[in-house]
């Protein structure tokens, strides 16, 4: 058994770690060396953790065959899953962070004892509203983490689900979270602890419904947020350091990128928090657009107009990841090196289902960091590029954010894509986009529609150039 004061060391050379790998993870340049420390962190906090219990008993063996299964299964399923569905994966991962929470404290409440927290009863009073809280938090993150799952898997719709009175009862029911936390500190009625339980898994199902698809990255930063906060709620009644620091490093910077987002989308950060925005009523442009022309073209006319510019700014989204076609990308850019003509790659903050979802994609094709650039930083260049390539992104190109008040996505910073002389639009059909409205880029006159898989219509360009 380890000592209290070598536990705290490790404990704190853990904590470091993971701080450590919070800015590795802030840019990809040192993503991998980030992922490097935050898993040799957690591997010293959960060794510290066991070397800590006194006597290894049978539990501790039934411990320790759930961890190594529960391990073997997570790594399973990353291994497996494709890099589209990665947000599924996270808003899956986060909903079984905030159950745990949830478990925890059910077994604190239910057996103090056995966490030196004081009799059935009898509950020291910190610990309680430390638990009540921690308890409260997972709830809403279990439930809204699962919404948000079935909305990106979809199985459930991504559209708004609005209702009558739907937020003066968020209201109600988050003030009774209130009231009931305070009567259960003061009466530790095992009754009001299971309601408790119940309605915050109810706001956390309210909370996310009215929020469409197009905001569902903001959700998911929002939802690590808050298993965050559950896990430090938790690592406070266990008095467990390494969950503390983990914990509130995790709510800390969750809370701080979906500040960040909320500001590169034009969203209120409190409309996020109380499940505000996302159900405005969608414009009518998506109904008129079989009444529209549209100009398309093949690889052929796509090469052709490539050849001769001198510059071209590529916008890849979401269909490059579905069409695994960034390696492609990779090739016809470094074809379009050859022949001096300058690229470089604009990244929306919410291209993609998650923040840094393209940035990931481009990296894995080996792609110079230098020639990725961020939406303020590239925006005003459109207007002076030949050519913009726009290869499955689609919310995030469409000027009718900047035009039309009644869009879902107004107000929300695009790619100034329309600017440039002309725009190459790889897409399968002329589908919207996951914000479920039509993209009014398709119908410029500057706009060539290129109908096709975008990997294969990246591989036949690249053999007409």
């Amino acid at each position: 058994m380890l000592s209290a004061n070598l536990s705290a060391i490790f404990y704190l050379i853990s904590g470091v770690l993971f701080i450590l790998a919070l800015r590795g993870l802030s840019s990809p340049e040192t993503s991998r060396q980030g992922n490097f420390l935050g898993i040799l962190g957690m591997i010293i906090a959960v060794t510290v953790t066991f070397f800590s219990i006194g006597n290894f008993s049978i539990g501790f063996v039934v411990v320790l065959i759930f961890l190594l299964l529960g391990g073997l299964i997570g790594a399973f399923i990353a291994y497996k899953i494709p890099m589209t569905a990665m947000p599924e994966l996270v808003a899956g991962f986060h909903s079984l962070v905030g159950l745990a929470a949830v478990f925890v404290a059910i077994a604190a409440f239910l057996n103090p004892q056995a966490f030196n927290l004081g009799s059935p009863g009898n509950i020291k009073l910190g610990s309680l509203i430390e638990m009540s809280i921690g308890a409260a938090v997972g709830a809403i993150t279990f439930s809204g983490s699962i919404i948000a799952f079935l909305k990106l898997q979809g199985i459930m719709s991504g559209s708004p689900i609005t209702f009558k009175g739907q937020h003066p009862l968020n209201a109600l029911i988050l003030i009774s979270i209130i009231i009931i936390t305070y009567l259960l500190c003061s009466t530790q009625s095992s009754n009001l602890f299971w309601i408790l339980l119940a309605i915050s898994f109810l706001i956390g199902f309210l909370l996310i419904i009215p929020i469409g698809g197009a905001d569902m990255p903001v959700v998911i930063s929002m939802l690590n947020s808050y298993s965050g906060w559950a896990a430090a709620g938790i690592g406070f009644t266990l008095e467990n350091t390494a969950l503390i620091i983990t914990g509130a490093l995790v709510g800390s910077s969750g809370a701080i990128l979906s500040y960040i987002m909320c500001k590169g989308m034009n969203r209120s950060f409190f409309n996020v928090i109380l499940g505000g925005f996302g159900a405005i009523e969608q414009s009518t442009s998506a109904q008129n657009k079989e009444q529209r022309p549209v100009k398309s073209g093949n690889a052929d006319d796509a090469a052709f107009l490539m050849k001769n510019a001198s510059s071209v700014i590529i916008v890849p989204g979401y269909g490059m990841a579905v069409a695994q076609a960034q390696h492609a990308l990779r090739e016809m850019v470094d074809t379009l090196k050859k022949n001096d003509i300058k690229v470089s790659y604009a990244i929306h903050p919410v291209a993609g289902r998650m923040p840094g979802h393209m940035n990931v994609l481009l990296a894995e094709a080996n792609v110079p960091y230098d020639e990725v650039f961020e939406l303020e930083e590239i925006n005003n260049d459109f207007a002076n590029a030949d050519v913009a390539f726009v290869i499955g992104a689609n919310d995030v190109t469409n000027p009718v954010a900047k035009t039309d008040p009644q869009s879902p996505i107004y107000g929300m910073p695009v790619l100034d894509v329309e600017k440039c002389k002309s725009v190459l639009f790889v897409k399968r059909s002329l589908s919207p986009g996951y914000a479920g409205i039509d993209n009014d880029l398709f119908y410029q006159e500057n706009t060539l529609m290129l109908f096709a898989d975008a990997k294969k219509m990246t591989e036949d360009i690249t053999k007409n150039l």
